[in-house]
């Protein structure tokens, strides 16, 4: 299978295998969200979303850091700057929802995404990974809704993402205190799937997603889409959207092929419990 490097603006998108691998690259400043890297985002996901042969995307950060929240001196700068309306609350409000555009489109995203946080996802970093489905951290990952110490509301989803990931509660003290949780305390309170190494952290968070790419794209893809309205939609509307769903999948190549390869007795082609079953995906 032919791999694939893209270089962004504060970013790198590599493709190989099936992974499509989503890296910040603004090491300096522990790979702060600037206008760039929100940009890149909206790009990667414009080609990750175009491209079939994508079963799920790693987000990971360079230099020891996932994502420092927003970038402060930045946005600083446009404040003190000549242009009125750049540092205008209509310009901070656009912003704003520009950002919820693509990461809306993250968590929607109809195939597995997996945040790998080495050290410190904080402010929107903290929500950028929320708004994945797995979290693999390193022992030294460091997570924080730091925006009550810049005198800012939660954003990027924090709002949406924290209360379901973890409970109002423990929500609301995460939010209000803005104090620093561990990867260990992020586990115990369910939102880190699991730890490891720094050192080995980006190879296991591609050896996770990897054992992804031999399953159900399209099964996947309509899963994702439901459990991400469950707790909004009323059962009957739910009940209606999963035959729909059933009926859609039902029709594909890969039910096709597993029932007759059930039939057959041969083993399943996605099988979690058995990793190697990856090398003999199934065709789509």
């Amino acid at each position: 299978m032919t791999s694939e490097t893209i270089p962004l603006r504060h970013a790198q998108l590599s493709i190989e295998e099936g992974i499509a691998r989503f890296m910040h690259q603004r090491p300096a400043t522990r790979n702060a969200l600037s206008l760039e890297l929100r940009a890149d985002y909206a790009d990667m996901l414009d080609r990750v979303e175009s491209d079939p042969g994508i079963r799920a995307l790693v987000l990971i950060g360079s230099g020891g850091s996932f994502c420092a929240g927003g970038d402060l001196k930045a946005m600083k700068e446009r404040q003190a700057g000549p242009d009125p309306d750049a540092r205008s609350a209509f310009a901070m409000r656009r912003r704003i929802l520009d950002g919820h555009a693509w990461v809306e489109r993250l968590r929607s995203l109809e195939m597995p995404v997996v945040a790998a946080v080495d050290g410190p996802a904080v402010g929107a970093g903290f929500s950028i990974t929320l708004a994945a489905d797995f979290i693999l951290a390193s022992s030294r990952a460091v997570f924080c809704m730091s925006f009550a110490k810049v005198g800012l509301v939660p954003d990027l989803g924090a709002f949406y993402f924290l209360p379901r990931a973890i409970g109002m509660p423990l929500a609301k003290e995460l939010v209000f205190t803005a104090r620093r949780v561990s990867a260990a305390e992020g586990k115990q309170l369910g939102f880190v799937h699991s730890i490891h190494a720094p050192q080995t952290l980006e190879a296991e968070a591609m050896q996770f997603a990897g054992r992804f790419t031999s399953g159900p794209r399209e099964a996947m893809g309509m899963t994702k889409r439901l459990m991400n309205r469950s707790f909004e939609t009323p059962y009957a509307t739910l009940a209606e959207l999963e035959a729909q769903a059933q009926a859609v999948a039902s029709t594909t190549r890969f039910h096709d092929g597993a029932v007759s390869a059930f039939l057959r007795g041969e083993p399943a082609a996605f099988d979690w419990d058995r990793p190697q079953a990856r090398d003999t995906a199934m065709p789509r």
